[in-house]
């Protein structure tokens, strides 16, 4: 179990920051947001320096989260392609073995055989970039999107067919998504599961739209998933890979950002152990 810091529970910081706090407070790794990587780049620093402050603190780089909207179509999809390009060349130079990948909602309007067709063969160009990078990719469905399962997910995998392309196990998204259990992941091969977010949350109510922080604002016990039972179905498949503690959480953002990551920590090797 390689335990990792998501920038996303610590999302008003820069990366510079998060890899110190991630040393000062116990972890091993850490889960960059594109963003922040993205800015950190922009503002003319380099891979080379966040690789040295990552060898400064000894911590590892282990995902990059995300390339989204890798389901559009057009002028969306090339600047899709120059934001994954930017992230391989990024991810290989820091040693980042993996990259998220995002399909939201962007096809609804043609069927799910076409929208899933057209995604697939998006992702197949991704992934050919990374393969040219030694970078992985990892699926997360979404729990609104079409491909919001992980049979769904398991499909997009056959279809695309491509060696560097695995299964994130987000507990908030499999579950909200309402068509995965707990023993639909237990019945995984391990060599396809590339990470797990382990997170809480709460359900959209019968009516109104998805709105996130809002059903994702829960540290571990406080939502309404049954957390160690998720745990539990990793576990048996063997898997020991990167587990990243996700608290998507804007009230938490308002934390003491030290106290959120430590108290994610915790409560992620509490339950997983």
């Amino acid at each position: 179990m390689i335990v990792t810091m998501h920038g996303l529970s610590t999302m008003h910081c820069n990366v510079a920051t998060e890899v110190r706090m991630a040393r000062e407070t116990g972890y091993e790794g850490i889960e960059f947001v594109e963003g922040k990587v993205l800015r950190y780049l922009e503002q003319g620093f380099t891979a080379e320096q966040l690789k040295e402050l990552l060898d400064q603190h000894q911590i590892k780089a282990t995902c990059i989260n995300a390339i989204k909207d890798v389901e559009k179509q057009g002028s969306t999809f090339e600047e899709v392609l120059e934001i994954s390009k930017t992230l391989c060349r990024t991810a290989e130079v820091i040693e980042c073995p993996v990259i998220q990948l995002v399909p939201f909602e962007g096809l609804e309007n043609l069927s799910y055989e076409e929208g899933f067709e057209l995604t697939c063969k998006n992702i197949e160009q991704i992934c050919d970039i990374g393969k040219s990078h030694n970078v992985k990719f990892q699926l997360e469905v979404i729990a609104w999107a079409p491909i919001h399962s992980l049979r769904q997910g398991l499909d997009v995998l056959e279809r695309v067919d491509r060696d560097n392309l695995g299964m994130v196990i987000d507990f908030w998204h499999l579950w909200a998504g309402g068509d995965t259990m707990p023993e639909d992941v237990a019945a995984l091969d391990p060599a396809i599961i590339y990470g797990v977010h382990f997170c809480d949350g709460k359900m959209i109510p019968s009516e109104g739209p998805w709105e996130e922080p809002g059903l994702r604002g829960y540290l571990a016990g406080e939502g309404d998933i049954d957390v160690k039972a998720w745990c539990e179905a990793v576990k048996s498949t063997g898997f020991d890979g990167t587990w990243s503690s996700e608290l998507l959480s804007p009230k938490h953002w308002e934390w003491d950002l030290w106290e959120v990551a430590r108290e994610a920590r915790r409560l992620m090797v509490e339950y997983a152990s």
